[in-house]
């Protein structure tokens, strides 16, 4: 739905300026999310890659081929800059959003049956899991039964709270190879744009690509209502 608008436009418009094929990376999506969850609207992403890609075309040497969507995350966010005055928010309010209870509920369905079809090795993420699906099934009944309209605020709150939990738990209970193989695959791609982030950027950015990592290594959902 709109989560994966953001993402297939933006890859398919880097893909459009690049002007060859290229398979995104697990870091390309991590950034993504990063800028989806900082609230940066489509229209400052898209325009970011265009100067990017603006200022790249200029160049009388090109020594290097464009590789990754990183390559043009100064110019995003000098865009999502520009654009804060006509903003609304830092970040879509799933408040200000009509979604019916019966696709709410689904959604919290659907995963609740993916957490509860998980397998973990850890007994802890095991039981935490277990408790989520539980959780989800019982807010989905609530959502489904009720006549109003959902309190997606509300909703959301929950939903990041149980996420935190989530990432959590996985980070606590991750080998120390698997923490070590998803660090250093994640600076090896970001090595060659590191001086285009803060350190703060950088930092959250390792993150987010591991906690996607552990999620698709477990076959694990996003919780939030971003994502619905």
């Amino acid at each position: 739905m709109e989560h994966f608008a953001y993402f297939s436009e933006i890859e398919e418009h880097f893909l459009r300026r690049r002007g060859s094929i290229l398979i995104c990376s697990p870091l390309d999506w991590a950034l993504m999310e990063t800028w989806k969850e900082a609230g940066i609207p489509l229209e400052a992403v898209l325009r970011g890659i265009d100067a990017a890609f603006d200022r790249y075309d200029r160049r009388a040497k090109k020594t290097r081929k464009v590789n990754s969507i990183a390559f043009c995350q100064q110019e995003v966010l000098a865009a999502a800059e520009e654009m804060l005055e006509a903003a609304t928010g830092s970040k879509r309010d799933p408040s200000a959003t009509t979604i019916p209870n019966q696709a709410v509920a689904a959604y919290l369905t659907h995963n609740a049956e993916t957490l509860e079809a998980a397998q973990h090795p850890a007994a802890a993420v095991r039981e935490l899991l277990a408790m989520q699906g539980n959780a989800l099934r019982t807010l989905a009944a609530e959502v489904a039964a009720s006549e109003a309209p959902a309190d997606l605020e509300d909703l959301e709150r929950r939903m990041t709270i149980s996420e935190e939990k989530l990432f959590a738990a996985l980070w606590s209970n991750a080998s120390e190879d698997e923490l070590l193989a998803a660090r250093a695959q994640a600076e090896h791609e970001l090595a060659p744009y590191r001086s285009k982030m803060t350190a703060a950027q950088i930092d959250q950015l390792l993150r987010q690509y591991g906690n996607k990592q552990l999620l698709e290594k477990y076959r694990l959902p996003r919780l939030s209502l971003f994502y619905l």
